[in-house]
């Protein structure tokens, strides 16, 4: 991975996990400090206490979802 690169990682029945030089803004346009975080994980399940950050709520909830990249034919 390039020093430029941001590479977001589905992982299975939890976050998607981003790591790289990323802005994340809110809907209003107000961002996120991201300041010395080289990766941040973020909530898919929806039930995350610190939207839109994964707390591992995922876990206690029991949530599922195994996205796979498709493979070539």
């Amino acid at each position: 991975m390039s020093e430029n690169e941001v590479k977001i990682t589905v992982r299975p029945n939890g976050p998607y996990r981003v790591e790289g030089p990323v802005k994340l803004l809110d809907a209003n346009g107000g961002e996120w400090d991201l300041t010395g975080k080289p990766a941040i994980s973020l909530c898919r399940c929806g039930a995350s206490a610190n939207k839109p950050f994964c707390d591992g709520t995922h876990n206690k909830i029991g949530f599922q979802a195994t996205e796979t990249a498709p493979t070539a034919q």
